[in-house]
């Protein structure tokens, strides 16, 4: 199980517990959810980046994709795992 995986069964033990004893198997799901996540993460930080701009020099190139990766990651973690918590969590 990579990170993002990880990330997600410890929000969902501690903010959706109820979701959490539903799953048959936390550890498959996990595993695959945090592999979907690390792909869409890489493919949204691609776009994000976009091309590289002619003249554009190795810290600048690394400032736009390292930006447009952390970006992205904001972006996926906020909508796949750092989901709403069960109402009688609140």
């Amino acid at each position: 199980m990579n990170r993002y995986g990880e990330q997600a069964m410890t929000h969902w033990k501690e903010h959706k517990p109820l979701a959490f004893r539903e799953l048959e198997d936390p550890e498959e799901f996990f595993t695959g959810l945090g592999e979907e996540i690390a792909t869409e993460i890489e493919t949204r930080a691609r776009e994000l980046a976009g091309e590289e701009p002619d003249g554009e020099g190795y810290l600048q190139r690394l400032q736009r994709l390292n930006t447009s990766r952390l970006e992205a990651e904001g972006e996926v973690l906020r909508e796949r795992v750092l989901l709403d918590v069960e109402s009688d969590q609140q």
